[in-house]
């Protein structure tokens, strides 16, 4: 037998091996090279901060770099295509959030299909938001808006971080359930929004907790609930907007998916080392600084939920004739 036939047979004796491994063995080695988490929105905002200490986490745990990578633009479609579009090694991972799923029926074209084309790996942390009014708004509570809101039909404004936005999606739900019709003004993230609001050039927003509690305690703004269904940590002194609409639960989330076709192996050991991460003291503090409250869970529990926000957004969406900017 000549050296190349035995060297081939050798390689194929290999591969065969290789075959026949269980595939936990390749996770055992899972990651043998760096890992990106895309963020489909700008650095210093909730996502990018959630993918960076989460990465931190499993950098420390696994072993190899979890590089963030920013990718604004199209409310996070820019960055859930880059996901979409990557090899199902566990190589390449998508910090999503609400907009994936409100994406799904506010956008009537799109290359991809959340549900169909990524994993749930594993869900991270849901953050209240707070319903807020300038105080020149004379409701203090809201049952009190409510009424408010109806006496003064089209003529209430309403903030947004932008069009799609968390903060707006529990606007629309709010104005659905509740009945009211508000005028919705987006901006370009909850800053301005927020600014703006103090200004009284608008008389009530759903804004995201962090970044909000100075605003509260010094009362230039006037907070009226938290939108979860029930009280949240962050600003326990609040009633859940649902105790008025019963049935209404808006909030922000974020977790891990990852391309279709992952293998079980790989994001199984990532959603040990997720759940790993909110059972630490240290990182549960890290998160609660942003409002945080841990999402524990399994990735059929997060698929779970992700699947139940799509079709929840997709109702609002279609109630309110939504239309991307």
């Amino acid at each position: 037998m000549n050296l190349p036939r035995r060297a081939f047979l050798k390689s194929a004796r290999a591969a065969a091996v290789a075959a026949a491994l269980p595939a936990a063995a390749f996770a055992d080695e899972y990651p043998a090279r760096p890992v990106r988490i895309i963020a489909g929105f700008a650095a210093g905002g909730g996502v990018d901060v959630t993918a960076r200490l989460i990465g931190q986490w499993l950098e420390k745990r696994l072993g190899q770099p979890f590089v963030v990578e920013n990718r604004p633009g199209a409310g996070g479609n820019i960055a859930t295509e880059a996901v979409v579009k990557a090899a199902p090694d566990g190589a390449t991972l998508l910090l999503s959030t609400v907009p994936n799923a409100v994406n799904a029926s506010l956008y009537d074209k799109l290359s991809f299909d959340f549900l169909r084309d990524t994993i749930a790996v594993g869900g991270i942390i849901r953050v209240p938001m707070v319903m807020l009014v300038n105080p020149a708004v004379p409701a203090r509570s809201v049952a009190e808006f409510i009424d408010y809101a109806k006496a003064h039909s089209d003529k209430v404004n309403m903030a947004s971080a932008g069009n799609g936005s968390a903060p707006h999606m529990a606007g629309e739900l709010f104005k659905m359930m509740a009945g009211v019709k508000l005028v919705h003004v987006p901006y370009r993230g909850q800053g301005p929004a927020l600014s703006d609001l103090l200004g009284g050039q608008v008389e009530v927003l759903f804004a995201a907790t962090p970044g909000t509690a100075d605003f509260i305690s010094s009362g230039q703004l006037r907070a009226l609930a938290v939108t979860t269904a029930a009280r949240a940590a962050v600003l326990p002194q609040l009633p859940p907007v649902g105790d008025v609409v019963p049935g209404y639960e808006a909030s922000q989330w974020y977790g891990l998916s990852a391309p279709k076709n992952t293998p079980a192996e790989i994001v199984d050991k990532l959603n040990r080392e997720i759940n790993a991460a909110l059972a630490d003291r240290d990182m549960l503090a890290r998160l609660a600084a942003i409002g945080g409250e841990p999402l524990r869970g399994t990735p059929a529990a997060f698929a779970a939920l992700i699947a139940d926000e799509t079709e929840k957004w997709a109702k609002v969406v279609r109630a309110a004739g939504l239309k991307p900017e």
